[in-house]
């Protein structure tokens, strides 16, 4: 089989639905592409534990037949959605150490269609930039260069997503 991680969505769903590939191999591969390229700073809090969780239930879910759109296909949430007990911050130190008890509406939409969250990814403050660079973790890197190997920026508010999708 292909590395996981070259997969398109749809060919990783078809992969998982036909049972060439678990979420939990799927998982892993994404997870271990997700340490391998810490240097982009796109994940600002990693949740392998739970990705893992998640995705050992999308595979039950997958054999019982009652696989959603999105069931065991991982994904990173952008640190403006609230996911509950995973720090969120928005990209803001005013909201450093903030943990919310609650679900965001888009988070909870993406649980319920199965989809597997490898952490929360990095963005300009409050989501009102267009480099990335106001974030209080740092910005993200664009793992791309330019003519001469000049840096470029990853984009918008959502650099981290970017970054994560390019690299």
């Amino acid at each position: 089989m292909t590395d996981p991680n070259r997969l398109t969505l749809a060919d990783a769903r078809d992969a998982l639905r036909a049972g060439d590939l678990t979420s939990v191999e799927l998982t892993e591969a994404c997870l271990s592409a997700i340490d391998g390229s810490g240097a982009l700073n796109a994940f600002v809090h990693r949740t392998p534990d739970m990705a893992r969780d998640m995705a050992a239930a999308a595979d039950a879910r997958i054999r019982a037949g009652d696989a959603g759109p999105m069931t065991g296909i991982p994904v990173g949430i952008k640190d403006v959605f609230c996911v509950k007990g995973v720090p969120s911050q928005a990209g803001s130190r005013i909201l450093e150490g903030f943990v919310p008890e609650y679900e965001s509406t888009v988070t909870r939409n993406l649980w319920a269609a199965g989809a597997v969250m490898l952490g929360k990814l990095n963005q300009d403050e409050f989501a009102m930039g267009s480099t990335n660079e106001s974030s209080c973790y740092g910005p993200a890197v664009n793992p791309w260069r330019g003519a001469g190997g000049v840096q470029l920026t990853p984009g918008g508010s959502s650099g981290g997503s970017a970054a994560a999708v390019a690299a």
